[in-house]
């Protein structure tokens, strides 16, 4: 998360302004009225609650057969077109150098695929099919120009579930074409590594499914270009599976990680985690001890660099703190513990989990580089430590040394493509071109077609306006953004747990306005939404309903708790909160749908409150016509197995009796509905956007060109029949509807 953009927001400062111009600079905000949780593990949660039933776990594949499902539909309307960010970025898990051709780079995306840079880094196009899943964890070339992709992401959380991959891949020309090479059980691939010495022998980490134990998992060893696999280091159990492999001379090293999400919680290390060696080839091991921390319960992630005889490992426990950074000069038969440094420590935060990763300079083993919120720098084998949290955006995870370039390294983090000629010691500059934004919400003005804003994953709120290309105005984690369809430089933004502010000037200025609710409670994504009547009403949702009259102004509660209440859990105390609002087109009528599955409407401005259905999965959104407020609409959450609840929801007579309207739908999550002309219905999905005639539950694919990638939010403009997805790890993406 963007702890240095967003140190967070005030009770005392209600009303405050804050000025964000200009757009480059990173904009200030008073500290927060509401956080309860800081991190990655706090949207990780929120995701993993909203797309799961209660007591059940994510099921095997749930992504890859929901997929499956949703490509064997018929597909109806034209083509869409991304528009962008393409100047923002988001989050890299991996690089690699082409060996063949100078100033080729390739980067995976966590949920975006893989791309590939002729230009050293400053643009990036595409080297991944739009139609394969785009989960990515790994890339790899080896010296005869083979690329390797590992699918599935092995970081937990990071804004989102885990989305699980589907195996390992190898294309033989720079990512026109790929072919399967198996391990589709993997979940997640942590790393490839290609033995120098053969480019035909690759090893593998497999990390595994974080939700379901077993499966591919552990370090596998292929002679013939990953044809044949065979499993070299099996882990303690069934959780256990590998992040690191590296080849040095005759020996391998692996890193192992025990760690899993259950229903009840999540446990990052246990029993198997640790580094392991094998000294002959990989047919049998030994788990390193000699000063390294014992095997036990509270051994969380470990980062590993190997260079000749030095080793160097950092340690996070279970919990997610840091424990401890070593140091070998044999090979890793005895380790010391180096010196305590402050930065060291406070760059793993909580969630050191996060990370796990070290680099070396391969022209000097004591020129270190450490994966944290700031990038950690040694230069003395890990005795002293400097950090960068400045001149490049926070949460580092991937680092690849040039060869061909003296001094170039590239970096990989939640921000995008970095580059470096100065051996990572400063000197970064940032890619210009990289359209892998992970995105929450958008928001669109019929007023002006080319202004669109929207929430993004550690990138902030983002504005089309206002600066060069894309720019953000808001801090932290985007979350809702909103337009005044009648003003557009009358504009809302959030970042997490519904910490807003207003704006008169298209958002250089912000006034911060979330301490005038009411609230216990507030989830990560706190609903705010306009009076379709009047934009100067707005509705902001916590565990009651406020409402304003004077665009945000002030704010009045207008119902009791609509939730059964808080969750059990003593840490997220944030949960039994309002996720959606529909108000009605005749100014008494508004529909409310929660996080533990309860359906709400008032017919008086919230006099009274009527309960229309519960126990239904997480609410995403209530949708009511706005010509008939007695239409209306809801869609759910939730990969479930065998489950017989819908995902939507309709009722023509204001909720009294419901139709299920999932039809022929795929078995994934649905975020979003709007309603198009005709009436006709768009839904948002895990597995893209649909659409099918009110009532008929007959289900369409919209359009062609959209890439596999979750779509969390879709606006609609009748009057420019346009409609905008906002997708998590592509950006933007429009398309002219009915």
């Amino acid at each position: 998360m963007r702890r240095r953009l967003l140190p967070l927001v005030l009770a005392s400062l209600v009303g405050a302004v804050i000025a964000t111009a200009p757009a480059a600079a990173d904009p200030p905000v008073p500290p927060d009225v509401y956080r309860p949780v800081r991190g990655p593990a706090a949207p990780a949660e929120y995701r993993y609650l909203q797309k799961t039933l209660p007591g059940q776990s994510i099921p095997r594949h749930a992504h890859d057969l929901a997929a499956a499902q949703a490509r064997k539909l018929p597909t109806t309307g034209g083509r869409w077109k991304p528009i962008g960010p393409t100047n923002i970025g988001g989050r890299i898990v991996s690089l690699a150098l082409d060996p063949k051709r100078a100033d080729t780079v390739y980067a995976a995306a966590a949920s975006g695929g893989i791309w590939r840079s002729t230009d050293a880094g400053q643009t990036f196009k595409s080297a991944w099919p739009d139609d394969w899943t785009q989960a990515m964890g790994a890339v790899a070339t080896s010296p005869d120009g083979s690329l390797y992709a590992g699918t599935g992401e092995p970081n937990p959380g990071g804004g989102s579930i885990t989305y699980e991959g589907t195996g390992i891949y190898r294309s033989t020309d720079g990512g026109a074409h790929w072919k399967s090479l198996g391990l589709r059980d993997s979940g997640a691939i942590s790393a490839i590594t290609v033995d120098p010495a053969n480019p035909r022998r690759l090893y593998v980490a497999a990390a595994g499914s974080l939700y379901n134990g077993g499966g591919d998992r552990g370090v596998y060893r292929s002679d013939d270009a990953g044809a044949h696999w065979q499993r070299i280091l099996t882990g303690a159990n069934e959780f256990t599976g590998a992040t690191e492999v590296i080849v040095q001379g005759k020996k391998l090293y692996a890193v192992m990680w025990d760690h899993r999400r259950t229903p009840e919680l999540r446990t990052y290390g246990g029993v198997g985690s640790g580094v392991f060696r094998s000294d002959n080839g990989g047919r049998t091991w030994q788990r390193l001890g000699g000063g390294l921390p014992a095997q036990g319960p509270d051994v969380g992630r470990i980062g590993l660099a190997v260079a000749g005889e030095r080793v160097y490992a950092i340690v996070n426990k279970t919990s997610g703190p840091f424990e401890g950074f070593y140091a070998s000069t044999d090979g890793g038969d005895n380790w010391n513990r180096t010196p305590d440094s402050r930065p060291l420590t406070d760059s793993q935060s909580s969630f050191g989990w996060w990370f796990g990763k070290i680099w070396t300079d391969p022209k000097d083993a004591r020129h270190l580089h450490v994966a944290g919120v700031a990038l950690l720098t040694s230069k003395d084998g890990g005795d002293t430590w400097t950090y960068d949290d400045t001149s490049i955006h926070v949460d580092h995870h991937a680092m690849v040394w040039d060869s061909r370039r003296p001094g170039r390294v590239y970096l990989g983090n939640d921000g995008g493509v970095y580059r470096s000629d100065s051996d990572g010691d400063g000197g970064w500059v940032k890619a210009r071109h990289e359209p892998y934004t992970q995105l929450y919400s958008a928001a669109i003005s019929p007023q002006d077609t080319t202004r669109i804003s929207g929430g993004a994953q550690d990138n902030g709120s983002l504005r089309s306006w206002g600066g060069d290309g894309f720019n953000e105005y808001l801090g932290g984690d985007g979350e809702e953004n909103l337009i005044n369809p009648t003003d557009v430089n009358n504009v809302y933004a959030c970042y997490q747990y519904g910490n807003c502010f207003r704006s008169t000037d298209g958002g250089d200025n912000l006034t911060y306005f979330a301490g005038a609710t009411t609230f216990k409670r507030r989830n990560w994504f706190t609903p705010v939404v306009f009076d379709p009547r009047d934009p100067k009403i707005l509705y902001y949702g916590s565990e009651v309903l406020n409402r304003s009259t004077d665009g945000g102004v002030t704010w009045q509660p207008i119902s009791p708790d609509l939730s059964g209440g808080p969750g059990p859990d003593p840490i997220y105390t944030n949960y039994g909160t309002i996720t959606s609002i529909a108000p009605a087109g005749d100014g008494r009528t508004v529909y409310a749908g929660t996080d533990d599955g309860r359906i709400w409407v008032t017919r008086n401005l919230g006099a009274t409150w009527t309960k229309l259905a519960e126990g239904r999965p997480w609410v995403t959104r209530v949708v009511v016509d706005p010509r008939d407020p007695d239409r209306v609409y809801t869609t759910h959450s939730g990969y479930r197995a065998g489950s017989p609840l819908a995902h939507v929801y309709g009722s023509t007579d204001g909720g009294k009796r419901w139709q299920d309207l999932s039809g022929n739908l795929p078995a994934a999550p649905v975020n979003d509905l709007v309603i198009g002309r005709g009436k006709a219905l768009y839904i948002g999905t895990d597995q893209g956007v649909f659409t099918a005639p009110t009532g008929t539950g007959r289900w369409h694919r919209l359009g062609r060109g959209l890439p596999q990638v979750p779509v969390d939010d879709i606006e609609y403009d009748a009057g420019h029949r346009r409609l905008v997805a906002a997708t998590f790890g592509r950006g933007f993406y429009e398309l002219t509807a009915r």
